[in-house]
């Protein structure tokens, strides 16, 4: 997937914009960020550098604005019903980690992101965190970190791996 978006976004950007754009993006993030700078023969330190801030920058607003969202498209729109139901398991799944783990949800939260895995990083962590009803204040740093040890990780997958095996 990375590699389809970051060959139809370089026909019109440059490959560092591509970078940062796909690293912004839900899904692909700075693990698909990174897959495209190597891809596109950006090297390793500008990949990173592009990829961490392209990747953090969503955080603050995820977290501030993801309740207004989710219940603005509760009464409006066609996903009414899937709205209520990721409002009401969020917060339900929230409170019972709060009340049973609350001294290890930062170290949940940046391990969860620093993973990458399909489906977790700096998106779904800023939405967890907003579930768990910490501030960008207090979620800041365990994401922060986070996308860092992803990006430790994925620099190797992409980028020392290959040039190991000659193939860069």
């Amino acid at each position: 997937m990375a590699e389809t978006v970051s060959q139809f976004l370089n026909q019109y950007l440059s490959p560092e914009l591509v970078v940062f754009v796909v690293s912004l993006l839900p899904i692909l993030e700075l693990r698909g960020g990174m897959i495209a700078a190597s891809l596109l023969g950006v090297p390793w330190v500008k990949a990173l550098v592009i990829g961490i801030v392209g990747n953090i920058i969503p955080v603050p607003f995820i977290i501030l604005f993801i309740e207004k969202i989710l219940a603005f498209l509760k009464d409006h729109g066609p996903i009414k019903r899937f709205a209520r139901w990721i409002e009401r398991k969020g917060m339900t799944k929230g409170a019972e980690l709060q009340g049973k783990y609350p001294k290890q949800l930062s170290v949940g939260l940046f391990l969860f992101v620093a993973i990458p895995l399909p489906g977790t990083g700096a998106w779904t962590g800023s939405l967890i965190a907003s579930f768990l009803g910490l501030d960008v204040k207090k979620a800041a740093l365990p994401i922060g970190l986070g996308v860092l040890g992803a990006s430790m990780i994925m620099s190797v997958i992409t980028y020392a791996i290959p040039a190991l095996m000659g193939l860069k």
